[in-house]
């Protein structure tokens, strides 16, 4: 791969806060309950692991702007305000963000009741994401979660209040006993509350959960569906559009560029105890990997943080920093072109308007003759749609797209 061009890929930023006041049965994400032994050096000291973090990739960039950035864990919104002034104002210094930037936060509403959400604007953060789960208090107390629907409801309303224009929530379905009218009134309650975007998805058990040692009992398959398809109608009626499987943007708000990024397979930094990012090299970047064993070419290459908060900040704390031991720089590796189809193919897939084929072909320098084959398979059975123009999954394929996966596997 000697010809990719990194500097036309747009380039994202992660930032992971891994603490939470309780882990939910369903959550397998790399989050840490915070206990009592909180203090505010521990803050400090994260904060500090992070933006050396950042230094260390400025190479990385390769003198693109940051588009994006997601704050994500765990629970955000329980890193202090001052500790966010702290972090943005050296990320600036580091990184150059771009005019129109979109940073989001995640926040849950048990950890806002007093949300300095008038500072998180001046600090820049101009999208939210309330994990909010259900309006339901027996289906919260399900999930563990720490909020009830009251606080739901007022965070929702304090995030627009204080002039947040864009608040996204979070909405399973398939909960535990949920009729098709509980998904609905979910649904309903969000919008009227002021979602802007509404981020519904289905419980599903994963391993190394507490659901997953104990199963609760979900609807049937054909609950399920019903729940899926009155709700899909409820969402086209309050004017949201479906931009991917599980998005909903209103029609005063717009898709989430940040994520929008990762399905047409751009690049991101990543921070934060157990992060994981993807960057493009142009070229060899001089002094990209200062004494490192590491070998930095051309192509497209995975990297990944310790998990643990500790060894994240432990690492922060070492001499002779490089990208590859701090705060640990962790699984560096290219991603070999037998694997760059289906990376590609997952991610974009899941948008509903598809991608260019010319876009396949610059961000993995494979070309389409490649994959010709399963291509036309797969569209004489109905799952993508026949264009020389774009890779599309018809209304059948979004249904089965594990099945069109499995063909580029």
């Amino acid at each position: 791969m000697n010809n990719i061009d990194a500097r036309s890929i747009p380039l994202a930023l992660y930032i992971h806060i891994p603490w939470c006041v309780k882990k939910c049965p369903y959550c397998d994400f790399n989050s840490h309950e915070l206990g009592t032994d909180i203090s505010l050096s521990m803050y400090d000291d994260y904060v500090d692991a992070l933006l050396l973090d950042a230094r260390l990739q400025l190479p990385l960039t390769q003198e693109r702007d940051i588009s994006s950035i997601f704050i994500g864990g765990g629970t955000p919104s329980l890193l202090p305000i001052a500790q966010y002034q702290r972090l943005f104002s050296e990320l600036r210094t580091i990184f150059d963000f771009a005019d129109d930037i979109e940073i989001t936060m995640e926040a849950n509403p048990g950890t806002l009741e007093h949300a300095p959400f008038a500072e998180y604007l001046e600090v820049g953060i101009n999208r939210l994401s309330i994990g909010v789960q259900s309006f339901a208090a027996d289906k919260l107390q399900t999930l563990g979660r720490i909020h009830d629907p009251e606080q739901a409801l007022s965070a929702i309303n304090a995030a627009r209040e204080a002039g947040f224009a864009r608040v996204n929530v979070d909405l399973m379905h398939g909960l535990p006993q949920q009729t098709v009218i509980g998904a609905l009134y979910d649904i309903q309650s969000a919008h009227d509350a002021g979602a802007t975007h509404i981020s519904w998805y289905q419980l599903t058990i994963e391993p190394n959960t507490v659901f997953y040692r104990s199963q609760p009992i979900l609807p049937d398959e054909d609950s399920l569906a019903d729940i899926e398809q009155a709700g899909q109608t409820l969402l086209q009626h309050l004017g949201y559009d479906n931009y991917e499987v599980s998005a909903w943007a209103g029609a005063s708000d717009a898709p989430c560029r940040h994520n929008v990024n990762y399905w047409q397979f751009g690049d991101y930094l990543a921070i934060g105890a157990g992060a994981h990012g993807k960057v493009s090299i142009a070229n060899n970047v001089p002094n990209l990997l200062t004494n490192s064993e590491l070998l930095v070419e051309t192509g497209i290459h995975r990297f990944s943080k310790s998990r643990l908060p500790k060894d994240y900040v432990a690492f922060s704390a070492t001499e002779n920093q490089t990208i590859q031991n701090a705060p640990k720089m962790i699984g560096w590796q290219e991603i070999a072109s037998d694997e760059l189809v289906s990376e590609f193919m997952i991610n974009a897939l899941r948008l509903h308007e598809g991608v260019a084929w010319s876009l396949f072909e610059a961000r993995t320098e494979l070309n389409y003759d490649s994959i010709a084959a399963q291509i036309n398979e797969l569209v004489n059975k109905g799952l993508l749609v026949d264009s020389s123009e774009k890779l599309q999954a018809t209304a059948l394929g979004q249904r089965y797209l594990n099945q069109i996966l499995r063909e580029f596997l």
